[in-house]
């Protein structure tokens, strides 16, 4: 598993996991869409702490700046 998630990205991904689970907590998203963003924003940091994302490896980005060996 070669790490695809860039620093930026990864700043930028705990941002809106952040924000996210906020508005889950303070009650401003409810119900099924509610339960939807949060498990979004879970995918979000998880993917921001491994430094790898399975959806990015599909479609051939990658934003992390390590020199190939």
């Amino acid at each position: 598993m070669n790490k695809n998630v860039g620093t930026i990205d990864k700043l930028l991904r705990i941002g809106v996991a952040v924000i996210m689970a906020y508005l889950y907590f303070s009650g401003t998203v409810t119900g099924t869409l509610g339960i939807i963003s949060l498990g979004i924003a879970i995918a979000a940091v998880i993917t921001s702490a491994v430094g790898f994302c399975g959806l990015y490896s599909l479609l051939g980005i990658n934003t992390c700046k390590v020199a190939k060996q």
